[in-house]
């Protein structure tokens, strides 16, 4: 049994904690918004008033929050963990932040703290099921350690250093969108060619793309896209993709224009739904397009 905090609750958070509770661990937990601890404190979780008294005595420290600016304030706010964290404990972030924002965040720890990025893919039936793909990066014999924790969750893969997890994340959001939005464009050219979107969407699923049309064409069938992964979520992350690519002075033409179709995806009010949304966007702006001009 490990004692661990958790902090961050969010619809992927609370099914991660409520199975570390589940495996037999000593969990703390602490969520901005406090209501959300309360199935975890009836299932045997500690409830702390904030981050920092979330940590004290814990062996590992689990952030799993949506942005780069909430792990920030978490970390280093006023009442942020590393004003107590002390040498030999554990920090394992799960959220989707980046390689340099997770770097930078592990250098400014006190010294004597052990980085570990660990974000996820899949949404959360995954996450309740324990079928999660982990990509950790961190030394070996850090991986060692917490591979047995996250173990209850998923497939931990050991993908590299420390900062490898979130690299590794972001290909794989990559991938994921491009799809996303190759799929909302076929489905374009399908309805323009003048194919059926039923058969369309049969013989997408076993194209090259199969996975997503799988996963997603109930959404795109029926427009409507209950969230699964928040579309400005996946938006945020196309954003670290960016900011990737433009330091390393480096253009991807066809990433640039699926995160102009996930932005525009945004403005159009979508944020909140899934990310599939994009679909519906797309297939708006075509119409637009084949409107002739009076």
């Amino acid at each position: 049994m490990s004692k661990i905090a958790f902090l961050g609750l969010g619809m992927m958070g609370s099914q991660l904690a409520r199975r570390l509770v589940e495996a037999g661990n000593d969990v703390t937990v602490w969520n901005r918004t406090a209501q959300r601890t309360a199935p975890l404190a009836d299932i045997g979780a500690e409830v702390a008033a904030t981050p920092s008294a979330a940590v004290v005595g814990a062996e590992f420290v689990i952030t799993m929050l949506a942005r780069p600016e909430a792990v920030e304030a978490v970390l280093f706010g006023v009442e942020g963990v590393a004003n107590v964290m002390e040498p030999g404990q554990v920090w394992i972030d799960m959220s989707t932040i980046g390689p340099d924002e997770f770097g930078d965040a592990a250098a400014r720890l006190p010294d004597g703290i052990i980085a570990v990025d660990a974000p996820v893919r899949g949404s959360v039936p995954e996450a309740s099921a324990g079928r999660l793909q982990i990509y950790v990066g961190a030394s070996d014999s850090a991986f060692n350690l917490v591979q047995p924790l996250l173990s209850p969750l998923g497939q931990p893969r050991h993908v590299g250093p420390p900062g490898a997890g979130a690299a590794t994340k972001l290909v794989v959001n990559l991938s994921l969108v491009a799809s996303m939005v190759t799929f909302g464009e076929a489905t374009v050219l399908a309805d323009v060619l003048g194919l059926d979107r039923s058969t369309t969407l049969d013989v997408l699923a076993d194209s090259p793309i199969g996975a997503t049309v799988r996963a997603k064409g109930a959404n795109v069938q029926a427009s409507e896209y209950p969230a699964s992964f928040k579309l400005e979520l996946a938006t945020k992350d196309m954003l670290l993709v960016d900011r990737s690519l433009q330091k390393a002075g480096v253009e991807l033409p066809a990433t640039g224009a699926a995160s102009q179709w996930m932005e525009a995806a945004l403005a159009d009010g979508a944020g909140d739904q899934d990310f599939s949304a994009v679909a519906a966007t797309i297939a708006r702006h075509a119409m637009l397009q084949s409107v002739p001009e009076r």
